[in-house]
């Protein structure tokens, strides 16, 4: 039988050490478990890459040296631990007693006395401990240094609240299928179902749920009334504005919220372009689930000559590989995934898809630019050597805050997920 701590443990070890995304790591070492047994790994592994730095500090100081080599795996279970005893609210002889079990699951029985050791130390030294983390930066915030220097950078005055809502658990969106309901009609279901809502008025398809649910619990899901999408993701199809008959391209378009949006509001012929095989089939699922169609192509977006067959484009959605680092409360591995040397080679890769894909748009076209990043290299410096680059690209402010001296729209953590969009017409 799978032990939850054990298998939270190897799962951590390979998001961390192997630099596997926490999205591959957790099916495959959560398979073997009950939903019940799921649900609290997918919690306990989501809050120690959430809290890395500090329970990585507590370690530190409760071990005489760090485990390692073959040994390594047994350090991330002292994070689960540890993990259990400050933000779970397991009874703590319960925490530090299922943590020691878990080796037995692990074969390794001999270690037991270590474990219970280090967890039984933290107890007894916690202020202390918790005291001297908050004096390093990295242990107060839970993100790297390099993430927060540039975060304290671009954002000098709201760098604290991108960080609290980083470490946030992200709410839940609908995105309502406007083909089959309006907002308040889909409302009215959630409300017969008992789902507790809320709406926006500047989310015009979105409504937001007060607790996550399956989907299974939702309204018609499976007929295609709704999608999972956060409401700034959502943005993207609308400010697109595609019309009726238009030719249409999503770039790296998996895993095909943002393609099955457009067709949503539009009847356009769209073509879906992703590097991603695999990722490709998950953008095919969707447009089956809502009785959407497409033109999927499996291509490198920058490499046109592989793919593209000469007819251009009325409007194209450039939603860029970028550093996610708008979304890392969905995603916590990407604190620890993510490099300082990263963001430089992002943005090189994003100018040239831009370079690349630019010459693909007709002439009065519109290029919507997409990233879920929150750093400027990847956003406002990107646009700025854009428009240096082409004489023939139009800036088109989407609010008040967007100018040629510092364009585009940046969508901070919060309500919605970290988002950025710059909209350009082809002269």
């Amino acid at each position: 039988m799978s032990n939850v701590r054990a298998q939270a443990a190897h799962t951590l070890y390979h998001v961390v050490d192997r630099g596997v995304s926490l999205s591959a790591a957790l099916p495959r070492y959560s398979r073997d478990l009950n939903p019940k047994d799921k649900a609290l790994m997918q919690q306990i592994c989501y809050g120690v890459l959430r809290y890395l730095p500090s329970l990585e500090f507590y370690c530190q100081q409760l071990l005489d040296e760090p485990l390692k080599g073959k040994r390594r795996v047994y350090q991330f279970l002292l994070y689960v631990g540890l993990y259990q005893l400050i933000h779970m609210r397991v009874p703590e002889h319960a925490a530090v007693g299922e943590t020691v079990n878990a080796l037995k699951a692990m074969r390794a029985p001999g270690l037991k006395g270590l474990v219970n050791a280090v967890l039984r130390n933290f107890q007894r030294q916690r202020d202390e401990l918790e005291a001297a983390a908050t004096q390093i930066d990295a242990c107060k915030y839970n993100h790297p240094s390099w993430l927060l220097k540039k975060l304290k950078r671009d954002y000098p005055e709201h760098w604290h609240t991108i960080v609290a809502q980083n470490q946030a658990q992200a709410p839940m969106w609908l995105r309502v299928n406007q083909r089959q309901y309006t907002c308040e009609q889909y409302a009215h279901l959630l409300s017969k179902q008992g789902i507790e809502y809320s709406q926006f008025a500047d989310y015009q398809d979105a409504i937001k749920l007060k607790k996550a649910v399956d989907v299974q619990k939702l309204p018609e899901f499976f007929a295609g009334a709704s999608s999972v999408q956060d409401a700034a993701a959502q943005q993207a199809a609308r400010l697109l504005g595609a019309q009726d008959g238009e030719y249409v391209l999503d770039a790296c378009a998996a895993p095909g919220g943002k393609t099955c949006h457009i067709l949503e509001l539009a009847d356009a012929k769209v073509m879906a372009l992703d590097c991603d095989a695999e990722r490709l089939d998950k953008v095919r699922a969707n447009l089956q689930r809502l009785h959407l169609d497409a033109e999927l192509v499996c291509a490198q977006a920058q490499d046109t000559e592989s793919w593209w067959q000469g007819q251009q484009f009325d409007r194209i959605l450039l939603d860029v590989p970028c550093s996610a680092t708008g979304v890392i409360r969905r995603h916590p591995d990407i604190k620890w995934l993510r490099r300082h040397s990263d963001i430089d080679e992002l943005a090189k890769l994003q100018g040239q898809i831009l370079d690349a894909i630019w010459p693909l748009l007709k002439p009065g076209g519109t290029l919507l630019y997409a990233t879920c990043s929150v750093l400027s290299e990847e956003n406002q410096e990107q646009m700025k050597a854009f428009f240096t680059r082409h004489s023939d690209a139009q800036h088109s402010p989407l609010h008040e805050q967007d100018s040629i001296a510092q364009p585009g729209w940046q969508l901070l953590p919060g309500d919605t997920d970290g988002f950025y969009y710059a909209k350009i017409i082809k002269q």
